[in-house]
C-alpha cells in the first residue's frame, strides 16, 4: 500500500514562494517523476504554471497539509511541519476564526489584533485555572496556569518569557499574566500584595513607556518581575528589576513619536491647584516634549492617566511629599530642556541669561543656587596632577552637556522609583517559591541601528540560546521518557555570534577599551573593530562605509552605525552639575544623587537579586563601568536566574504596521516568525517524530484501516503495531514510545489519506448499492404502473361501447318523449294564457269596487277622530279649570284647618296629663277653703258673742248671697274646662290618628324601599357573578399565555433584592472565616441577640395593634366603640350621610335647648331674688308651674337622648350585620368606622348637654325647696283679698304664648278663666305637649326623609359602582387579548389588594386580641397553679437520679405538653451531645430533623418558666456551635446537608409555634396550644433564616467542588454513545508537562457517575429531611454549574466543537432531564438551567450553509448570546473529509442578523453564580408530645413536661 504512495501526484497541493505574499497556493495538475525540470501547477486563481524544479537550485516544492488539519490549536499538530503552514494555519486562525492565541510547541504565539477583545475576564480565568495546558484553547492564562502549576507540585521556581518587537503586545501580556497570578494567588491576608503587583504597572507604563512609530504604548525598557509565593502558594511580594532604560528618549524623539508618558500627563494636570508651583503649560511648549511634533494619542486621556498613576503611588505607600517631589524633579527637567544657551563671539564659550523664566523655574523647582547652575551649565573643570583648571565650554558643547544632565536626573529618578516599589512589594516573610515575568524588548533592526539596538540585539540573542537549548532538552526528554531511540538533532547554536559581542576583546570589550583612552573616538573604535574581528563568520564591514559594521544574528544581519557608541556607553555626566544637586534643600534631590554602594543581597529568595545597574563607589573615572559593562553583568544575571527555574515562552507578533484591528501582513510575520525563534522550534521538532498519537487515540481514529479481528482485540496496542507495520513499510518513518506512537513529518497525512481512501471506498460501495436498489424498485414501480395502465384502459375502451348502446336506445325513447312533451306543453300554453286574461278582467273589477268602498270608509275615520279630538280639548279645558278651581279652594280650606289643628294640638295633650294636678290643686284649695271656714266659724263666735243680737241676721243673708254666688260661679268654669277638655281630646285623637297614617305611609315606603334596595342587590350580586365570571374567563386565558409581564419584574426584583442580601451574608461569611483563620486561639464571639419579652407582670387585655377588636356585643357601649374607633382612624373609613346629619341636626336642637334652659335659669334667679322682698301667693304658684314645666322638660329630653341612642345601636347592628354578610366589600364597614368617629364627637357633645342639663336640675331642685318654704312661711298669713292686682308673675312665665293670646284676642276671658294662674299653667303645658308631639312628628319625618337620602345615595352609589364596572368591562372588551389579561389583572390586583388585605388584617388583629387575652388568662391560671406548688417544688430535691428515667418509654399514663426541662448546668452537656458529637447516621433511623425538635422543645419550657436568660444562652450556644461544627466539616456534605435540614428545621419551629397567626393557619389545635408564651423570638428568626442562608452557600460550595472535576469529562469527553466520537491529530501540548502522568494520567468520569453523585446529593438531602423547595433549589444551583462549566470549556476548546460532540452532548443533556423526571425535580427550574448548554449542541448539529440555516440558528438559539454563537462556529472543526468547514460569510450573516440583540459582552457564563435561596415557610405535622427520643443519644437529663 506505500509502495505505490508518492506525494507529487495529480491533485496534490503544495506550496510555491511569492513575492508578495510570502507562499502562495497551489494545485499539481500532472503527476511528478522524479528527475524531471518541470512541476506543473494550477493556482488557486486558475492560472497555469509551470515551476521550475532542481535538484539544487530550486527544490520541490513544500507540501499543504490537509483541510482537516488547518486551524489547528497547536503548530506541531500539522502533519507537514514547514514554514509555509506555520504561516497559514497562524493566518487562518486569525482572520477566519479571530483566535490571537496559538501553540508552537512549548512556545505560545500571540498576535496582537489592536482590539480589545472579551477573553480576559475573570471568569475566564476561572475556566483556565486548575486546567491542562492542552485541554483549552490556547491562551496567555493557559500558560500562567502551566507555570503555577508546575510551581506548585515540583516546588520549582518558573520564568515566562515575554518578546517580540515594538508593538507586539508584550507589556499586555505580561500584565494579564500577572493578573492572573494575583488572581488564582490572592494574598491569605489583608496586606493585598496581588493589587500592589498591578497597581506598579500604570506607574512604570507612565515612566517607561513611550509612543513610537511602531506601537502607542510601547516599552522603552526592559525589567523583570518576581512573584514570592509562600508555602500555601499566596502571594506574598514581588521584586522588579529593570534593563537598559532609554535614556535619549527623554532629550530626542523621532517624528510622530512622544517623549515618556509622565511628561504629557503632568503638564495635561498642570492647571491643578496643587501643580500651580510647578509652572507647566502645555506640552508643545517645552522643547523635550514637542520634538516628535504630536503630543497627542488617539482614544488616550493624559489627565485621566495622571489620576490614575497618582493612585497607583498612594497604593504603594508613596507619601504625597514623595510623590509631589518626583513631579518637581519631572517638571525641572521640562524646564532645563527649554533654558536657552548663547554662543558667544569667539564661537568657543556660552552664556545663559540671567533673566532666563526657565532657569529660575529649575532652580526653584530642585531647590539648587541659580547662579551656580547657570555657571556651570556652560564650564567644566578639568584636573591634572598638579592643578584644576575651569574651562568654558562651545554652545554645542554645553546643550550636550545640558541634555545628559536632563537624562541623568531621569534615569536616577527611575532608578528611585524602582527601588521604592520594590520596597513597597517586598514582604518580610519567608519566599518559598517565585514566578518571573520578563518583559523585554525583541530582535530590532532599523535603518540607523545604534548602540541601543546593539544591546537589544545581544540581549536576544542570548535569550535565543537559552530557547535553543530548553527546546532541545524537553525534546530529548520526551524521547528518553517514552524509551525510544534517538540520535542527537541538530540545531543551529548562536554561541559564536555570542562570543563575537562578549567574548575576551569581543566587541563589549574592545568598546570599554575605547571609552577608556583619552582621545577615544568611534572611528577608532571601528577600525579596532575591522582589525579584530574581520575574518569572523558573524562579522562584516560594510563596502561602502568605514564607520559601521555588520554583525550577522541568529534572525537577520543587521548594520550598525558606530556614531555615539563610545559617548552612549561612556554615560558621561559633569561633576560639577552632579554637586549641585547635590546639595539642594530638597532632601529628596540631595538623596537622589547621592553615591551608593552595590546593593547587598536579599536573602528572602533562592535566588541572589541585584540591582540592575551598578552604581560607582567613587568618582574616579577609571572604576566606574560603563553602560555596556553593567547591561552584560545583569544580563548574565537574568540569564542565571532563567537557567535556575523552569521557562515558559510567549512570542508576540505585530500582524501590520498600520495598527488596523484583524490585519495580517505575511511578509512582516514571516519576518517576526524567523525572529523570535518560531521557525526553529518546529525545525527542531521536524528533525524529529513531530506527530504524537496515544495508542487509545490512534486505534479510535484509524481503527477504519484494521481488520474485524482486530477490532475486537483486546490488546490495542499490539494492534495498533501490526496495522502500523502494514501501512508503512518503511520502520524509520514510526517508532513505538510506552504510551505514544511518533511519526516523521508527513506520515499521519499519508494515515490520513488512507483513512480517507478508506471512506471514500466504503461510500462509493454504498452509493453503487443504494443506486442499484432504487433502479431496482423504480422498474418495479414502472411495469406495476404499466399493467394497471393497460387494464384501466381496456376496460375504459368496454365501458365506452357499452355506452354508445345505451346512449343510442336513450336517443330514441328521448326522441319519443319529446314530441309527446312537446305538443303537450303547446296545449297547456293555450289553456294556461286564457286563464290568465280571465283572472286578470275579473281581479281588475274586483279592485275598483274595493277602493271605492276604502275611500269612504277612510272619510268617516278621520271624522270620528277629528270630532273626538275637539270633545277631548274642551273637556280637559273645564276640567283644569275645575282643578285649579278645587285647587285654590281646597288650598284655603287646608290652611285654615292646618292652623286650627295647630293651636289645638298645642294644648290638647298637656292639658290631659295637667288633669290629675288640677284635681289635687281642687282638693288642695278645698281644704284650704274648709281651714278657713274654720276659722271664719271661730270669728264668726267671736262676733255673734259680740253682735248676737244684732248682727247675726245680716251675716246669715251675706253668707247665703256668697254661697250662692259662689256656686253659680264654679258652675260655669267647670262647664267651660270640660268643653275644652274634650275639644282638645278630639284634636289629641286627630293628631295620633295622622302620626298612625303618617307611620303607615312610612313604613310601606321603608318597605318599598328595601325590596328596591334587595333588588339591586340582587342585581349587583348577578354583575358581580358576571364580573367574576369574567375575570375567571380573563384568568384562564391568562393561564395559556406567557407570564405576565408586571408579576415577572416584582419576581426580578425580590430575586434581586435577595442575591443582594444573600451575597452580603456571603460577604460577611468570607470575613468571619478570614477573621477566624487569623485568630484561631481566640473562641467565637458568641451572638447576644436582644429578644422582646412581653411583661409577666402587665395585663395584655389592651390590644396592641392598629385596628380595634370590634364585635357586635360591643355595639351597645357607644363610648368604648368610639374609643376603639379613635384608634382606627377616620381618614380610613367613608362617610354616612344619614346618620350624620341626624346627629348635626339633634345636636342644633340640644344647642338650642340648652339655650333656652339657661335663660329659663337665669329667669328663676331674678324671680328668686325678686322674691325675696315680695310675699304674693300667685308668685308661688306661678313658680311651682314653672318647676313642673322645667322636670317635664328635663324627662323629655333624658327619654329622648335615650330613644336617639336606642336608633344608633340598632343602626350600628344593622350595619354591621350587613358588614358581616358581605365579606367581598368593606364600603359598609367603612361608613361604619367612620360613623363611630361621628358618633364620638356627638357623644361628646351628648355629655357636655348631659352637664348643663344636670346643672340646670340642681338649679330647679334648690329652686323649688325655696319656694316651698316661702309657701309655708306664707300659708300662715291671713291672704289678701285685692281683685284690682295685676297678675304680674302669670304674666312673667306667659311671655313666651304672647303672640297666641293676641291672636285669639281674648284677654278679658283670659283673664277672666284664670283669676289664680292655675288653669293658665295647665293650658300653656297642654300647648307645650302638642308642640312636643309636632316636633316628634317633624323628627319622624326627617328621619323618614333622611333615610330615603341615605338609600337614594346608596343607590347612586350602586349605580356609579355598575357604571364604572361597565366602563372598565367595554374598555377590556375593546383592547387586544394580550393587553386585555394585563389590565384585567392589574384591576383585579389592585382591587383584591385593596379589600383582601384590610379585610384580613382587621380579622387577624381582632383574633390576635383575643388570643392574646386568652394567652393572658392562661398565664395568670397557670401562675396561681405555679404560686401553690411552689412550697412543695422547694422541698424536692434537685438530685440528678431522680429526673433519670427511660425516655424511650412513652407514659400514656401522662399528658405530656410537648416540652423538655433540663437543668441550667446541663446545658453544655445537651449542646456537644447533640450538635457536637452527633453523627448523621446515628439519627438515621428516626424522626429526620430530631436535633431541630428537641431544641425547641428545650426552648418551650424555657419559655413556659420565663426564664430569658436560659432561652438566650440555648439559642445562641446552639447557633455559634453549629457554625463551629459547620466550619470542622466544611468538606463534608452529609454533615452540611445535616445541619442545613436541622437549622431550617428550628426556624420553621420558631415560626409555627410563635403565636403569629401567618404562621398558625395550617396548625392543629394541639399545635396552637404549644405556641410560645412569654417571649418573641423574632430576631432569633432572623439570626437564624441568615445561618440557613450560610448554611446553604456552604452546600452548594461543597457539591460544586466535589462534581466540578467530574462535570468536562463526562459531558463532553466520555463516549456516552459508543463509537460515535472520532479523534483528530493533536499536536504537543497533549503531552503538557503539567499533566501528571506517573499517577496515570487525569482521572476520566463517565456521565453515569455524575448522574450518581447528583443521585446521592439528592439522596442524602431526602433522608436529612431537607423541604423539597430547598432541595429542588440545592439541585438548581448545580445544574447551573454543570451547565455553566461544560459550556465555558465548548467555548475553550477547538476539539470538541463538532458534530459527534454535539450528539454526546444532546444525549448527556437528555438523561440528565430523566434523572429530574425520575427524581421528581423537573419543577425546580433546573432544566431552564440547561438550555444554553442544550441550544449549543443543537448548533454543532444543525446545517450551517444557506440564509435558511442562518435564520433558523437565530431563532433556535435564544438562550445563547451572539458572540457565543459565533465563537463555536468558528471552532467548529470537522473530523473527517466529509465534513465541511463554516464559511466567513454565513457567521458574518448569522452577527448581521443578531446585531439588535442587547446580549452582554461576556463570552463565558460565571461560574460563580449563585442563584437567591429562598426557605418557604413549611409547618410541621408532627406533635410535640408524641416525639421520642432514642436512648442511643444518651439524653436522660431531660425531662418530658
Amino acid at each position: 500500500m506505500a509502495a505505490n504512495y508518492y506525494p507529487y501526484s495529480e491533485f496534490t497541493r503544495v506550496w510555491i514562494p511569492d513575492p508578495d505574499d510570502v507562499w502562495k497556493a497551489a494545485e499539481i495538475t500532472r503527476d511528478y517523476k522524479e528527475g524531471e525540470a518541470v512541476l506543473h501547477l494550477r493556482l488557486e486563481d486558475e492560472t497555469p504554471l509551470e515551476y521550475p524544479v532542481g535538484p539544487k537550485t530550486n527544490p520541490l516544492p513544500f507540501l499543504r497539509n490537509p483541510d482537516i488539519l488547518v486551524g489547528e490549536n497547536d503548530l506541531t499538530a500539522l502533519s507537514y511541519l514547514h514554514e509555509p503552514a506555520v504561516l497559514h494555519n497562524l493566518r487562518v486562525r486569525f482572520l477566519e476564526s479571530n483566535h490571537i492565541y496559538t501553540y508552537c510547541g512549548i512556545v505560545l504565539v500571540a498576535i496582537n489584533p489592536y482590539e480589545q477583545l472579551h477573553i480576559y475576564g475573570d471568569e475566564v480565568i476561572r475556566a483556565y485555572s486548575g486546567q491542562n495546558m492542552g485541554d483549552m484553547d490556547p491562551h496567555i492564562f493557559a500558560v500562567a496556569e502551566e507555570a503555577y502549576k508546575q510551581m506548585s507540585r515540583d516546588e520549582r521556581n518558573q520564568s515566562i518569557i515575554v518578546s517580540g518587537e515594538s508593538g507586539a503586545g508584550k507589556t499586555v501580556s505580561a500584565k494579564y499574566a500577572m493578573r492572573f497570578f494575583a488572581t488564582v494567588g490572592g494574598s491569605a491576608n489583608d496586606t493585598n500584595v496581588e493589587e500592589k503587583v498591578l497597581a506598579s504597572s500604570p506607574i512604570m507604563e507612565a515612566i517607561g513607556n513611550a509612543k513610537t512609530t511602531r506601537n502607542d504604548n510601547s516599552s522603552r525598557f526592559g525589567k523583570y518581575i518576581q512573584i514570592g509565593f509562600s508555602r500555601r502558594f499566596h502571594i506574598i511580594g514581588a521584586n522588579m528589576r529593570t534593563y537598559l532604560l532609554e535614556k535619549s528618549r527623554v532629550v530626542f524623539q523621532a517624528e510622530e513619536e512622544r517623549n515618556y508618558h509622565i511628561f504629557y500627563q503632568l503638564c495635561a494636570a498642570g492647571s491643578l491647584p496643587e501643580f500651580k508651583e510647578l509652572s507647566l503649560t502645555s506640552a508643545e511648549d517645552f522643547v523635550y516634549t514637542s520634538l516628535g511634533e504630536n503630543i497627542f494619542i488617539e482614544g488616550v486621556n493624559d489627565a485621566e492617566d495622571f489620576r490614575k498613576t497618582r493612585e497607583a503611588f498612594t497604593m504603594l505607600g508613596v507619601k504625597e511629599s514623595s510623590q509631589s517631589s518626583i513631579f518637581r524633579i519631572i517638571a525641572s527637567i521640562l524646564h532645563l530642556g527649554n533654558i536657552e544657551i548663547f554662543s558667544e563671539r569667539d564661537g568657543e564659550s556660552c552664556h545663559i541669561s540671567t533673566d532666563d523664566l526657565h532657569l529660575q523655574h529649575f532652580c526653584r523647582l530642585l531647590g539648587v543656587e541659580m547662579q551656580q547652575m547657570e555657571h556651570w551649565l556652560c564650564r567644566r573643570k578639568l584636573v591634572t596632577a598638579s592643578e584644576t583648571y575651569v574651562k568654558n565650554m562651545s554652545s554645542k558643547q554645553a546643550t550636550n552637556a545640558r541634555h545628559a544632565l536632563a537624562k541623568h536626573i531621569y534615569a536616577r529618578m527611575f532608578d528611585w522609583i524602582v527601588e521604592h516599589i520594590n520596597v513597597a512589594l517586598h514582604t518580610s516573610s519567608k519566599q518559598h517559591s517565585f514566578i518571573g515575568v520578563l518583559d523585554i524588548y525583541g530582535f530590532e533592526t532599523f535603518e540607523v541601528n545604534s548602540f541601543e539596538q546593539f544591546c537589544i540585539n545581544y540581549a536576544n540573542e542570548k535569550l535565543q540560546q537559552q530557547f535553543n537549548s530548553h527546546v532541545f532538552k524537553l525534546e530529548q526528554e520526551e524521547y528518553m521518557k517514552e524509551q525510544i531511540p534517538w540520535t542527537l538533532i541538530d540545531f543551529s547554536d548562536n554561541q559564536p555570534c555570542i562570543d563575537l559581542i562578549e567574548a575576551r576583546l569581543g566587541i563589549l570589550d574592545l568598546l570599554d577599551e575605547e571609552c577608556k583612552v583619552p582621545k577615544g573616538t568611534d572611528q577608532n573604535w571601528a577600525q579596532k573593530l575591522y582589525k579584530q574581528h574581520g575574518s569572523s563568520a558573524h562579522f562584516q564591514k560594510p563596502r561602502m562605509s568605514n564607520t559601521s559594521f555588520i554583525i550577522l544574528h541568529f534572525a537577520d544581519q543587521v548594520e550598525y552605525q558606530c556614531e555615539g557608541f563610545l559617548v552612549k556607553n561612556r554615560d558621561t555626566v559633569y561633576e560639577e552639575q552632579i554637586n549641585i544637586l547635590k546639595a539642594s534643600q530638597f532632601q529628596l534631590v540631595a538623596d537622589l544623587f547621592q553615591e551608593k554602594g552595590d546593593a547587598v543581597p536579599s536573602k528572602s529568595s533562592k535566588i541572589n537579586i541585584r540591582a540592575a545597574k551598578s552604581v560607582a563607589k567613587t568618582q574616579n573615572k577609571e572604576h566606574r563601568k560603563t553602560v555596556g559593562h553593567q547591561f552584560r553583568s545583569s544580563l548574565h544575571l537574568l540569564m542565571e536566574t532563567l537557567n535556575a527555574t523552569t521557562p515558559h515562552y510567549v512570542r508576540c507578533i505585530k500582524p501590520n504596521d498600520e495598527k488596523e484591528a484583524f490585519s495580517f501582513d505575511s511578509r512582516r510575520a514571516v519576518q517576526q516568525l524567523r525572529a523570535c525563534g518560531v521557525l526553529e522550534t518546529i525545525r527542531i521538532s521536524a528533525a524529529g517524530y513531530p506527530s504524537r498519537w496515544t495508542y487509545p487515540d490512534f486505534f479510535s481514529r484509524y481503527r477504519v484501516l484494521m481488520k474485524k479481528s482486530d477490532i475486537m482485540s483486546g490488546n490495542k496496542k499490539l494492534v495498533c503495531k501490526n496495522l502500523l507495520e502494514t501501512l508503512i513499510k518503511e520502520s524509520d518513518m514510526f517508532q513505538f514510545g510506552k504510551t505514544k506512537i511518533f511519526f516523521r513529518a508527513g506520515q499521519v497525512a499519508y494515515l490520513e489519506k488512507l483513512r480517507a481512501d478508506k471512506f471514500r471506498a466504503a461510500c462509493i460501495k454504498i452509493q453503487k448499492t443504494v443506486r442499484g436498489w432504487l433502479q431496482k424498485v423504480r422498474y418495479r414501480k414502472i411495469r406495476k404502473s404499466a399493467i394497471t395502465l393497460q387494464r384501466y384502459g381496456r376496460g375504459y375502451m368496454a365501458r365506452r361501447h357499452a355506452e354508445f348502446l345505451r346512449h343510442s336506445r336513450a336517443a330514441l325513447i328521448c326522441q319519443k318523449q319529446y314530441r309527446m312533451v312537446r305538443d303537450r306543453r303547446a296545449y297547456r300554453r293555450v289553456r294556461r294564457a286564457t286563464v290568465t286574461i280571465q283572472a286578470f278582467t275579473r281581479g281588475m273589477f274586483t279592485r275598483r269596487i274595493y277602493q271605492e268602498f276604502l275611500l269612504h270608509h277612510k272619510a268617516m275615520i278621520i271624522q270620528r277622530c277629528v270630532r273626538g279630538w275637539l270633545q277631548r280639548i274642551r273637556f280637559r279645558r273645564a276640567r283644569n279649570a275645575a282643578i285649579v278651581i278645587q285647587c285654590g279652594f281646597r288650598r284655603v280650606r287646608a290652611k285654615r284647618q292646618l292652623q286650627h289643628l295647630k293651636i289645638e294640638a298645642r294644648s290638647a295633650e298637656h292639658l290631659k296629663k295637667l288633669n290629675t294636678g288640677m284635681e289635687n290643686k281642687i282638693v288642695q284649695l278645698q281644704r284650704k277653703m274648709d281651714d278657713q271656714s274654720k276659722d271664719l266659724r271661730s270669728q264668726n263666735v267671736q262676733l255673734q258673742t259680740v253682735n248676737v243680737s244684732l248682727g247675726s241676721e245680716v251675716n246669715k243673708l251675706q253668707k247665703v248671697l256668697e254661697q250662692m254666688r259662689s256656686q253659680q260661679g264654679d258652675g260655669g268654669q267647670l262647664t267651660s274646662l270640660q268643653e275644652e277638655v274634650e275639644r282638645l281630646k278630639k284634636e289629641l285623637q286627630e293628631a295620633h290618628a295622622q302620626a298612625k297614617r303618617l307611620g303607615e305611609e312610612h313604613s310601606s315606603e321603608k318597605l318599598g324601599l328595601q325590596q328596591r334596595v334587595e333588588e339591586l342587590e340582587k342585581e349587583n350580586s348577578l354583575l358581580k357573578t358576571e364580573k367574576e365570571e369574567i375575570n375567571r374567563r380573563i384568568v384562564q386565558q391568562s393561564k395559556s399565555s406567557e407570564e405576565n409581564v408586571s408579576s415577572v419584574t416584582l419576581q426580578a426584583e425580590l430575586d434581586e433584592e435577595r442575591q443582594r442580601y444573600q451575597n452580603l451574608l456571603k460577604e460577611f461569611s468570607r470575613l468571619e472565616q478570614r477573621y477566624d483563620n487569623l485568630k484561631e486561639e481566640v473562641s467565637l464571639t458568641k451572638f447576644h441577640p436582644g429578644h422582646r419579652r412581653n411583661p409577666s407582670n402587665q395585663s395584655s387585655l389592651g390590644s396592641d395593634s392598629n385596628f380595634p377588636s370590634i364585635s357586635t356585643s360591643e355595639v351597645g357601649d357607644t363610648e368604648d366603640s368610639i374609643q376603639l374607633v379613635e384608634e382606627l382612624g377616620v381618614e380610613k373609613a367613608a362617610m354616612d350621610i344619614s346618620l350624620f346629619m341626624k346627629l348635626q341636626m339633634r345636636v342644633r336642637e340640644l344647642e338650642q335647648e340648652r339655650k333656652r334652659l339657661q335663660a329659663a335659669v337665669d329667669k328663676t334667679e331674678e324671680l328668686a331674688k325678686r322674691k325675696g322682698s315680695e310675699t304674693r301667693s300667685p308668685t308661688s304658684d306661678q313658680e311651682t308651674a314653672d318647676l313642673a314645666y322645667n322636670n317635664l322638660k328635663r324627662q323629655e329630653l333624658e327619654s329622648e337622648n335615650k330613644k336617639l341612642k336606642n336608633d344608633l345601636n340598632e343602626l350600628r347592628k344593622t350595619i354591621a350585620g350587613r358588614a358581616s354578610k358581605d365579606n367581598s366589600s368593606n364600603e359598609l364597614q367603612d361608613g361604619y368606622n367612620v360613623l363611630l368617629s361621628q358618633l364620638k364627637a356627638a357623644n361628646e357633645e351628648l355629655d357636655a348637654r348631659k352637664e348643663e342639663v344636670l346643672i340646670l336640675r340642681t338649679q330647679i331642685v334648690s329652686t323649688a325647696q325655696l319656694l316651698e318654704e316661702k309657701e309655708q312661711r306664707e300659708t300662715t298669713k291671713v291672704p289678701e283679698e285685692n281683685s284690682n292686682m295685676e297678675p304680674v308673675d302669670s304674666e312673667e312665665a306667659l311671655r313666651a304664648y304672647r303672640g297666641l293670646c293676641e291672636s285669639k284676642n281674648h284677654h278679658q276671658d283670659w283673664w277672666y278663666l284664670n283669676e289664680d294662674g292655675e288653669l293658665g299653667l295647665a293650658y300653656q303645658g297642654l300647648k307645650q305637649v302638642a308642640r312636643l308631639l309636632e316636633t316628634q312628628l317633624q323628627t319622624q319625618s326627617r328621619q323618614h326623609t333622611d333615610e330615603l337620602e341615605a338609600l337614594n345615595t346608596q343607590i347612586e352609589l350602586l349605580k356609579d359602582d355598575i357604571e364604572k364596572k361597565q366602563e372598565i368591562l367595554n374598555y377590556t372588551m375593546s383592547l387586544s387579548p394580550e393587553a386585555q389579561v394585563e389590565y384585567s389583572i392589574q384591576q383585579e390586583i389592585t382591587r383584591l389588594t385593596n379589600d383582601n388585605l384590610d379585610l384580613k388584617e382587621l380579622v387577624e388583629k381582632l383574633e390576635k386580641n383575643e388570643r392574646k387575652l386568652k394567652k393572658q388568662l392562661r398565664i395568670y391560671m397557670k401562675k396561681v397553679q405555679e404560686l401553690e406548688g411552689s412550697q412543695a417544688a422547694a422541698q424536692i430535691s434537685r438530685s440528678k437520679p431522680e429526673l433519670i428515667r427511660q425516655v424511650t418509654v412513652q407514659r400514656k399514663e401522662k399528658d405530656f405538653e410537648g416540652m423538655l426541662e433540663y437543668y441550667k448546668e446541663d446545658e453544655g452537656q445537651l449542646i456537644r451531645t447533640l450538635i457536637n458529637d452527633i453523627q448523621p447516621s446515628s439519627v438515621s433511623a428516626t424522626v429526620p430533623c430530631l436535633p431541630a425538635y428537641i431544641l425547641f422543645m428545650c426552648i418551650r419550657h424555657a419559655d413556659y418558666i420565663n426564664d430569658d436568660q436560659k432561652v438566650e444562652s440555648l439559642l445562641t450556644s446552639s447557633i455559634n456551635t453549629i457554625k463551629k461544627v459547620l466550619k470542622k466539616n466544611n468538606e463534608d456534605f452529609e454533615m452540611t446537608s445535616f445541619w442545613l435540614a436541622n437549622t431550617s428545621r428550628l426556624l420553621h419551629c420558631l415560626k409555627q409555634y410563635s403565636g403569629d397567626e401567618a404562621f398558625m393557619t395550617q396548625n392543629t389545635a394541639k399545635q396552637n396550644e404549644h405556641c410560645l408564651k412569654n417571649f418573641d423570638l423574632a430576631e432569633y428568626r432572623q439570626v437564624l433564616s441568615d445561618l440557613s442562608i450560610q448554611i446553604y452557600q456552604q452546600l452548594i460550595r461543597v457539591a460544586e467542588g466535589i462534581i466540578q472535576p467530574m462535570i468536562v469529562s463526562a459531558m463532553l469527553e466520555s463516549e456516552s454513545i459508543p463509537s460515535l466520537a472520532g479523534m483528530k491529530p493533536m499536536g504537543y501540548r497533549n503531552r503538557s508537562s503539567s499533566m501528571d502522568t506517573d499517577s496515570g494520567g487525569p482521572t476520566s468520569y463517565t456521565l453515569q457517575a455524575l448522574i450518581r453523585q447528583l443521585g446521592q446529593f439528592h439522596a442524602t438531602m431526602r433522608d436529612h429531611g431537607l423541604d423539597p423547595e430547598i432541595v429542588g433549589q440545592v439541585v438548581r444551583q448545580l445544574f447551573h454549574c454543570i451547565n455553566a462549566i461544560t459550556l465555558n470549556n465548548l467555548l475553550l476548546r477547538k476539539d470538541v466543537c463538532s458534530w459527534s460532540t454535539g450528539m454526546q452532548l444532546r444525549y448527556n443533556t437528555s438523561q440528565m432531564e430523566e434523572w429530574l423526571r425520575g427524581n421528581n425535580l423537573y419543577q425546580s427550574k433546573a432544566t431552564a438551567s440547561l438550555e444554553p448548554v442544550i441550544q449549543a449542541a443543537q448548533l454543532l448539529q444543525v446545517k450551517k450553509k444557506t440564509s435558511q440555516d442562518a435564520e433558523a440558528i437565530c431563532s433556535l438559539c435564544s438562550a445563547l448570546t451572539t458572540q457565543q454563537m459565533v465563537k463555536i462556529l468558528n471552532l467548529y472543526t470537522p473530523l473527517n473529509e466529509f465534513e465541511e468547514r463554516v464559511t466567513v460569510s454565513f457567521i458574518r450573516d448569522i452577527q448581521n442578523r443578531l446585531q439588535d440583540r442587547n446580549d452582554p459582552p461576556q463570552l463565558l457564563l460565571d461560574t460563580k453564580q449563585t442563584f437567591p435561596v429562598l426557605f418557604p415557610y413549611t409547618p410541621s405535622a408532627l406533635s410535640l408530645e408524641t416525639l421520642h427520643i432514642p436512648a442511643s443519644l444518651c439524653l436522660d437529663f431531660l425531662v418530658r413536661v
